[in-house]
């Protein structure tokens, strides 16, 4: 499969997974444990890293929607908060799944080649792509790079860590594979698939 479809289909079960309700969650869920075992490290790691956003998202729902509070008790959340924090803290631990299964699948390389064929269309009309890609493959060596415990205090105050100086100059090269008809007939199935994700909700 060539990398921008896999970038294609994991934009598109981001999107799907906002319209889509518990069962539908956990089939997904399923496929990749079963299917992307090699995800599953990186899966943990993201979710681990993104604990307290996920548990500011779940708080901001449970006494941000109106309902009737848990146990009839003023400073409780809602039932329906709860409700929609739970499903929303679903959501976004499948992303991660499907973010880690991304990054283990294609790797800098791929995922610099298919944002290279993702912004290909738009390309032509003046977007300077190759600044995008260069861009997009140095944030990916950094989030490569382990960093020291308490690394982001130094970054918030004034003693965050100087670059190292350059050396040569590295050239990006850039092999972007074939497209093949099974790619067109992926993306096809797939806009098929967002059109009747939207007309669930």
């Amino acid at each position: 499969m060539h990398p921008t479809t896999v970038l294609i289909a994991w934009l598109s079960v981001v999107v799907v997974v906002q319209f889509v309700g518990y069962p539908l969650i956990f089939v997904v869920m399923l496929l990749i444990i079963l299917f992307a075992t090699k995800t599953l490290p990186h899966w943990w790691r993201y979710v681990h890293r993104s604990r307290w956003l996920l548990l500011g998202v779940w708080l901001v729902l449970a006494y941000g929607l109106p309902g009737d509070a848990l146990f009839d008790l003023v400073w409780m959340p809602t039932w329906q908060g709860v409700d929609a924090g739970n499903l929303q803290a679903v959501r976004l631990v499948i992303i991660l799944g499907c973010l880690g299964w991304l990054f283990s699948h294609l790797g800098r390389d791929g995922l610099v080649v298919a944002l290279w064929g993702l912004l290909q269309p738009l390309a032509r009309l003046g977007l300077d792509r190759e600044r995008l890609v260069v861009r997009l493959s140095l944030v990916l060596d950094q989030l490569n790079t382990p960093q020291e415990k308490g690394a982001w205090r130094k970054m918030l105050g004034d003693v965050a860590p100087h670059p190292a100086p350059l050396l040569g100059q590295e050239m990006l090269e850039i092999r972007v594979p074939k497209w093949r008809p099974f790619d067109t007939l992926t993306v096809i199935l797939l806009c098929f698939a967002l059109l009747a994700a939207g007309s669930m909700r």
